[in-house]
């Protein structure tokens, strides 16, 4: 199916969403998506039935545990279909710093001392810290970074530092920072010829558009449910063949029981069984769109990721295009978004204000955002940026608005 002709209806989908009328939300033009999105109701009534019928322990025969149970079976599958996995390659912990350390002691097993680590300085710290404490155990740790002026990792500094010797390279899909999509396909096929594994962090990339893990032939990857419309959990992907070679984190009775293995203690039941909410969501904005056309799980969300492409660079360009007339606001990465290569995750400073000041500023002018280093301290580093006072993050995703946008502008023209 098409999605040319077809344009995102914003009404339909703030409809889904009760943040958009209730009193205390709703009076925001909301930009902080990237720390954590606003949930629709198909999650919310999933999280309340299963906390008023089968908040039991599940698998049990009586039917509210077996329910339990079942529902926490079909969040797992649902999700797996969303980016193209099996289900017994996901792993739903409780975020994804926490999935990535986890990995990376079970990782720990494959390496030897001596075996070289890369990762960049453009990541989150969730895909940075728990790699470079791998230093610990004697392997050595390299770092791919960014052109201090253009913010980009460049794929050739990449191929200088591939060796031998390489075992992992952990590498962003999406800046939380500078807002670029990494070409994660192409890194991961260049990472695969010296036979290492590739770790993508999809935590910036996923808000919009679900990635397909299999075309990307990525060995892990991993996101935040709670910034792509659900609660508080994080996913992490893995080549079944990979999970199988790695040591158990979990119980000892749990041995082999893959990928268990890698979810000390298990999954929050509640959130689990409410990510059908996230799966129904996104199957509605599909039905709403594309009525009577039948498609499997995946292609739903190809033509939904289509629609929300579209919007969120009509909603963003103009403000990155207003950004470029100021010469006193310094943007971070792209000017503009062109063939999907921007999310609308945009950051910048002043020269005349401190972050803090102009965040101020902002909220009190009905602007929801906020400045920080948000967890990418070696980035702003690099760009010569305080990490304490960081910067301000104006994050879009698909429920944001032309309007949202001029209300942005118009208070940055009184700024």
């Amino acid at each position: 199916m098409s999605s040319n002709n077809i344009s995102l209806d914003v009404d339909y989908v703030k409809a889904q969403f009760p943040a958009f009328s209730d009193p205390k939300s709703s009076k925001w033009s909301f930009f902080e998506n990237a720390g954590g999105s606003y949930v629709p109701t198909n999650v919310i009534e999933h999280l309340n039935h299963f906390m008023t019928s089968t908040k039991v322990q599940p698998y049990a025969e009586f039917d509210t545990s077996a329910i339990a149970g079942d529902n926490m079976d079909q969040a797992t599958k649902l999700f797996a279909e969303m980016i193209n996995a099996k289900t017994d390659e996901i792993i739903i912990g409780g975020s994804t710093t926490m999935n990535m350390y986890v990995l990376s002691n079970a990782m720990r097993s494959l390496l030897k001392p001596g075996d070289e680590v890369i990762v960049t300085n453009q990541d989150h710290e969730a895909n940075v810290g728990a790699w470079r404490r791998l230093a610990e155990h004697g392997m050595i740790i390299k770092e791919w970074q960014i052109n201090p002026e253009t913010a980009e990792l460049n794929i050739d500094d990449l191929k200088a530092l591939l060796s031998e010797k390489t075992r992992i390279v952990a590498v962003t899909h999406c800046s939380n920072i500078v807002g670029s999509i990494n070409d994660l396909k192409s890194i991961a096929k260049l990472v695969h010829e010296y036979d290492a594994y590739i770790v993508g962090d999809g935590v910036s990339y996923a808000p919009h558009g679900f990635p397909d893990v299999k075309d990307l032939d990525i060995d892990f990857y991993a996101f935040s449910l709670y910034k792509t419309f659900g609660p508080h959990l994080g996913l992490l992907y893995g080549k079944k063949d990979i999970l199988n070679k790695l040591p158990n984190q979990n119980h000892e009775f749990l041995e082999g029981d893959v990928p268990y293995t890698l979810n000390p203690g298990g999954p929050n039941h509640e959130e689990l069984s409410c990510l059908i909410g996230v799966y129904e969501y996104f199957n509605n904005l599909y039905e709403h769109h594309f009525p009577g056309q039948d498609a499997s799980t995946r292609g739903k969300i190809e033509a939904v990721n289509e629609l929300i492409a579209k919007h969120e660079m009509e909603i963003a360009n103009p403000l990155l295009d207003y950004i470029n007339t100021r010469d006193d606001i310094n943007l971070i990465g792209k000017t503009k978004i062109s063939n999907k290569d921007r999310a609308p995750t945009i950051a910048f400073t002043m020269n005349n204000k401190s972050s803090k000041e102009l965040s101020s500023d902002l909220v009190k002018q009905g602007i929801a955002t906020r400045n920080d280093n948000f967890y990418a301290w070696r980035c702003l580093k690099a760009l010569g940026i305080d990490t304490d006072d960081g910067v301000v993050r104006t994050s879009m995703v698909h429920y944001n608005t032309h309007e949202d946008v001029s209300n942005l502008i118009n208070a940055l023209k009184t700024i």
